[in-house]
């Protein structure tokens, strides 16, 4: 059987800090996570801010020690083949990190040349790449004249130089109108559509729901669920009624229409602004990180 192409085992990330009585104690991002990624795959990690995705990329791309655990990347363990794997994944991280000194090609080239690319095998693809991304008109400007889109494109073009065969997003639309966040969106289908195996967070909950076949759903350092979206809506139930409750916007969640469609009737004659409608992957998040959570 071909290994899956990212696993974690029992994965704990500890961070030390100083509690409220003023000690010295070990704050526990990751606690114990143990998940697998098929080749391929598009696969999402949702959670709310401090939930741990970014500290698992950051694992995942060995930017930072585990505190215990296990980690496989195409079937090594990187504790014993960083180099190479490196040599395997790419990286698109949450803030931009271009150098701000250099145009849109030098810094294309810069990454190019740090894998250790042949001139005639870099230009070629940089070509390809700033094509394929919409980039080429720009190919000699400084990287501080993008817009925040055309940053992002090429973020993902750096992060593919050398052909990855996993590549990790960070909140990869962050701060994107939605035009720019779709055009993203189609740029990731594409590259998963080559048989890269894609990782990414998000706190757009939308976004997950388009690109991912699962997610994971992880909370104060737990893996709660991994599902496909459509699994996690059924599980919770397929009909939302939503109307003005008590304390704002408030929901109820059904298996048959027939069930929702009777529950709201008995709410429109007391309530205003009853809705029937699909439930979605952020009602499931909500209901699972909890209602109030970041309140």
């Amino acid at each position: 059987m071909e290994p899956m192409m990212i696993e974690m085992e029992d994965l704990v990330k500890q961070f030390p800090h100083t509690d409220e009585a003023h000690q010295r104690a070990w704050k526990t991002a990751v606690a114990g996570i143990s998940l697998s990624v098929q080749r391929g795959e598009v696969f999402g990690l949702l959670g709310p801010n401090g939930a741990g995705k970014t500290t698992i990329i950051r694992m995942l791309t060995m930017q930072t020690q585990p505190t215990s655990g296990t980690i496989r990347i195409g079937g090594q363990n990187i504790a014993d083949a960083a180099q190479r794997i490196k040599e395997r994944i790419g990286v698109v991280p949450q803030h931009i990190n271009f150098d701000p000194e250099l145009t849109v090609w030098e810094n294309l080239e810069l990454h190019a040349r740090l894998h250790h690319m042949a001139r005639a095998a870099r230009t070629a693809r940089i070509t390809e790449l700033l094509t394929e991304m919409e980039l080429m008109a720009v190919r000699n400007d400084g990287v501080r004249r993008l817009s925040g889109g055309m940053n992002r494109r090429l973020l993902i073009a750096r992060a593919l130089i050398h052909r990855p065969q996993v590549l990790f997003l960070d909140e990869p639309t962050v701060a994107l109108d939605p035009q720019i966040r779709r055009r993203i969106w189609d740029l990731v289908r594409d590259i998963a559509r080559h048989g890269v195996t894609v990782l990414l967070t998000t706190h757009y909950i939308e976004e997950a729901e388009a690109l991912c076949g699962r997610v994971a759903v992880i909370n104060k350092g737990l893996l709660i669920d991994v599902q496909t979206p459509r699994t996690f809506c059924e599980q919770l139930g397929a009909h939302t009624v939503e109307w003005d409750g008590a304390q704002g916007r408030d929901y109820c969640f059904f298996h048959s229409r027939e069930e929702a469609r009777a529950h709201a009737r008995t709410l429109e004659d007391t309530m205003h602004r009853v809705l029937l409608r699909p439930t979605n992957l952020e009602d499931v998040f909500i209901e699972l990180t909890g209602r109030k959570e970041g309140l």
